[in-house]
C-alpha cells in the first residue's frame, strides 16, 4: 500500500485459532501438599492426568487428561485463584486462604472439596501476653503471607497491623525482632512449637474449593455446570 508516495506495511492478519482448541477446558491445580490430596479426587470425578502431572521434578506445567477436552496446568497454590480470575483456566482448585486474602469478584466457588484441612492462625513466641491484651495495643508488627487477611483480622479489633510480607519461613520473625507476631496457615502446630512460638488465635479453618470463572460459568453454562456436578458426585463418593 502506498500513502502521499511512502510505503506503508500493514501487519498480517493473526492466524485464526485451531479448530475446538479455544473451546478446550483448564483446570489450574496448585503445587506441594494440596497436589497429592488432589489425586483420589479427580480419580473419583473421572479425570486422569498424564502421570507425571503430580511429579513437581517434571518441567512441564500443562499436562493433557484422558479427556481431550480438559487439561490440568500445576501452579503455585496462590497463582491457582490468579489463573482462574483472569480467564486462563476455567476451573481450578485453592485453599478458602487464598480465595481470602485475593477475594476476586469474577471467582465462583461453588463447592467445599473436604480437602487441604488446616487453618489461618495467629501466633506469637511461648509465653508472650495472652491474646486478649491485644485490646491494650493499637499497632502491632506481623509477619504474613495475608495482608489483606491480617489487616482486616486486626482491624476488627480497632487494631492497625503494620505488615512484613513473607512467603515463607514466618516462624523466624519473632526470635529475629522481625515482627511480634505472625499470621500463617497451621496444619499440625509442630512447626510453630520447633521454633518457640505457640498459636494464640485461630482466625479461620480451611478447606480448598472448587472455584469457576463466572465468564465461563455465563458462556458455558452446561459444559462447566458438568463438570461441577462430577465434582459434587466426587465429594459424595469419598
Amino acid at each position: 500500500m502506498s500513502l502521499a508516495g511512502h510505503d506503508v506495511f500493514l501487519p498480517s492478519p493473526a492466524p485464526a485459532a485451531t479448530p475446538g482448541a479455544a473451546e478446550k477446558l483448564v483446570l489450574a491445580l496448585p503445587k506441594g501438599r494440596i497436589l497429592e490430596e488432589c489425586g483420589p479426587l479427580l480419580a473419583r470425578a473421572g479425570i486422569v492426568p498424564a502421570p507425571d502431572y503430580a511429579d513437581e521434578g517434571s518441567g512441564r506445567l500443562r499436562f493433557p487428561t484422558d479427556d481431550p477436552g480438559l487439561d490440568v496446568v500445576r501452579v503455585r497454590s496462590f497463582d491457582v485463584a490468579t489463573f482462574v480470575a483472569f480467564g486462563a483456566a476455567s476451573l481450578g482448585i485453592c485453599g478458602a486462604d487464598v480465595l481470602m486474602e485475593f477475594d476476586y469478584p469474577e471467582i465462583y466457588a461453588p463447592l467445599d472439596l473436604d480437602i487441604g484441612h488446616c487453618r489461618i492462625s495467629l501466633a506469637a513466641p511461648a509465653g508472650d501476653a495472652p491474646v486478649e491484651n491485644l485490646a491494650r495495643l493499637s499497632r502491632v508488627r506481623v509477619a504474613t503471607k495475608y495482608p489483606a487477611v491480617t489487616r482486616k483480622h486486626f482491624a476488627a479489633r480497632g487494631i492497625q497491623a503494620e505488615i512484613v510480607h513473607l512467603n515463607g519461613a514466618m516462624e523466624l520473625a519473632p526470635g529475629l525482632g522481625l515482627a511480634r507476631f505472625i499470621v500463617d496457615l497451621v496444619q499440625t502446630g509442630s512447626t510453630l512449637k520447633a521454633n518457640g512460638l505457640v498459636e494464640t488465635e485461630v482466625i479461620a479453618p480451611i478447606t480448598s474449593r472448587l472455584i469457576v470463572n463466572r465468564t465461563a460459568l455465563k458462556t458455558r453454562p452446561e459444559l462447566i455446570g458438568g463438570w461441577i456436578a462430577r465434582f459434587r458426585a466426587a465429594i459424595g463418593a469419598a
